[in-house]
């Protein structure tokens, strides 16, 4: 084999070397702080979004029998829990969460709880080791309902009264 295409292949064998180490840094990165939010999105993420009348809309009426709380049932936070009042319900390791979890299997911004009309979904928000409902590990919002579990990590939340 000749010289120049012995230094050709350590030099790709090396650029493909970086290329691993920057992808793995940018995993940790986002892991530890979340992901980028554009400067536009910034300014509209804590307001209500109006709706078609121009008026803010307002949380789904609350129904008899309609659970009210997400409460943690297993897991190293047993008994923390989030009103369903203030939807959606952010649940990880990040300081914005609602329901913060000291689990070292879940995300910064592991999932999110949220209504639409009288049903209640829960979306993994692209975490590494998943969520799941029941046994089943979920790829896309979910229904829950009233005492559905819903693992993340360790960690086992349910739907109360």
């Amino acid at each position: 084999m000749s010289e120049l295409t012995l230094f050709l292949i350590r030099l790709a064998y090396l650029a493909i070397l970086w290329i691993f180490v920057l992808s793995a840094i940018s995993v940790v990165r986002s892991d530890m702080f979340g992901a980028r939010v554009p400067e536009g999105a910034r300014g509209a993420a804590g307001r209500p979004k109006p709706s078609k009348a121009g008026k803010p809309s307002k949380p789904p009426a609350k129904r008899r029998g309609s659970p009210t709380h997400v409460l943690v049932v297993e897991g190293s936070n047993v008994g923390e829990r989030a009103e369903l009042d203030q939807a959606p319900i952010l649940i990880g390791r990040g300081a914005d969460a609602a329901i913060r979890l000291d689990d070292d299997y879940v995300s910064t911004r592991h999932a999110r709880i949220a209504a639409s009309a009288d049903q209640w979904f829960v979306e993994d928000l692209g975490s590494t080791n998943g969520t799941y409902v029941g046994t089943a590990r979920i790829t896309q919002p979910t229904t829950i309902t009233l005492g559905t579990q819903v693992r993340i990590g360790k960690t086992i939340l349910e739907l109360r009264k």
